[in-house]
């Protein structure tokens, strides 16, 4: 049993925790709230961007002079679903061997501290809060790392972002062949990660003189072909049109009976190398005669009189 209901109003329907267990002592509980027991905001309504900001991701979020933003996804909702229904999985597997019930709970703000586990270490290392850096990465140990702008047409998602691994030296020298400056090499200015930290705008500008003269898409074969990590920024568009998502079964398109088709993101486990195939959602009363008959075991005349008496519809 799952429930994502306001607080109190599970208790109000009298189906608690403790109410269920007496009727099923081997009930898997599972509740999402949008903040924890014991929270100062406990019965405080939340959505996901409420978990975004009480949770911190919006904190680090934006440009360094600019004020906090909430991400463009719905890491609050999506990303504390996620670590639910892992724990369930986890309690059902269990469960296979002692035959006990267990009660789940978990709170959108504690499942973003999870997703801001790195942010911390920031915080454990300088002692102070995790700053906004924009596409860069608040106090970072290395350069480049940040996105870099491409040429014409100049859309607003014309970028690559490009990361290179303090722990990996290689991938500033491979970088410097990629783009055409072998010529720094050994330059002392540029020489360890720390080195390129302290000069990052002029490392920006070596590695951005050569973006802007090739497509993200070029940019994206090149370098990431020297085995140095890279990735275009890619809209929503162009990620609808990319047929590989839909022949790998990632993006699927839902047909409904009632709406227009709608390509959407599916579950991205494949199982057995299969993905899982999306259904659509029912309709209002699609389901009302097989609960009606395998629920309640009622057979057709007694279901036909419901209906005409305006029981059912």
């Amino acid at each position: 049993m799952v429930e994502n209901f306001a607080p109190g109003a599970i208790e109000r329907l009298c189906l608690s925790y403790d109410v269920v267990r007496e009727i099923n002592p081997g009930i898997v509980y599972a509740q999402i709230k949008g903040f924890g027991e014991g929270s100062p905001y406990e019965k405080n309504l939340a959505f996901d961007m409420i978990a975004q900001a009480a949770g911190g991701t919006s904190s680090v979020t934006g440009e360094a002079d600019g004020p906090p933003t909430r991400p463009g996804i719905s890491i609050g909702d999506t990303g504390t679903g996620m670590t639910m229904a892992f724990t369930i999985a986890s309690v059902l597997y269990k469960r296979r061997e002692r035959k006990e019930g267990h009660h789940l709970q978990v709170a959108m703000q504690d499942a973003i501290l999870h997703y801001m586990r790195t942010n911390f270490a920031t915080t454990g290392r300088t002692g102070k809060p995790a700053g906004r850096a924009g596409s860069k990465i608040a106090n970072s140990q290395s350069a480049p790392k940040g996105l870099f702008p491409c040429p014409p047409p100049g859309g607003p998602n014309d970028y690559v972002y490009i990361s290179t691994s303090a722990a990996n030296p290689e991938h500033w020298n491979r970088l410097l062949k990629v783009v055409g400056r072998e010529d720094l090499i050994g330059d002392e200015r540029y020489l360890s990660p720390h080195d390129r930290a302290a000069n990052e705008p002029e490392v920006d500008e070596i590695v951005s003189a050569w973006t802007r003269t090739k497509t993200k898409f070029e940019a994206m074969e090149r370098i990431g072909g020297e085995g140095i990590p890279i990735g275009p920024v890619l809209d929503t568009v162009e990620l609808n049109n990319d047929v590989t998502f839909e022949q790998r079964g990632i993006m699927q398109t839902m047909v409904h009976p009632v709406h227009k088709p709608f390509k959407m993101p599916t579950w991205p486990v494949r199982v057995d190398g299969r993905p899982t195939r999306i259904e659509p959602s029912p309709i209002l009363g699609q389901h009302t005669d097989a609960v009606l008959r395998d629920w309640l075991n009622l057979d057709g005349d007694a279901v036909a009189d419901l209906k005409v008496d305006g029981a059912v519809k």
